[in-house]
């Protein structure tokens, strides 16, 4: 049962990312009458993706194993991209989604959003990369 939502948390975390920032948005800039309202809703759907993510991570986190040496090897890793990709949600939405929106310097926090917005996807990736692993691998 851990297992099954440990698996299903990680691929929401994962999966969200993925329809939002690689699928949804775009199509809000392609398909919108202007730029400014593509972004005023692509703003609170990230708004959204922040505490989805933050969400499943305090799921893995509540779900990690709990006995001696937990924080060793494999575990230790999922512990560093649960904590990592919480971190980097936060900081988007907090650190730089105010500059996004005040418009202060677009290109360049536009272009720290959307790295740091990768990295959380390749953090929520692994993680669900390492559940999904084959049966005894």
């Amino acid at each position: 049962m851990r297992d099954r939502l440990v698996a299903m948390a990680a691929g929401l975390w994962w999966g969200s990312l993925t329809a939002i920032g690689f699928v949804a948005v775009p199509l809000l800039f392609r398909h919108l009458p202007s730029p400014q309202i593509a972004g005023n809703m692509a703003a609170h759907l990230f708004t959204a993706q922040t505490w989805l993510s933050v969400a499943c991570g305090l799921v893995l986190l509540l779900l990690r194993p709990k006995h001696p040496g937990a924080l060793s090897g494999r575990a230790g890793t999922a512990l560093i991209f649960v904590v990592l990709g919480m971190l980097l949600a936060l900081l988007i939405e907090f650190a730089v989604a105010p500059h996004i929106r005040a418009r202060d310097n677009l290109a360049l926090w536009h272009g720290v959003g959307t790295g740091m917005y990768a990295v959380q996807w390749l953090c929520a990736g692994a993680l669900l990369w390492r559940q999904a692993r084959a049966p005894g691998g």
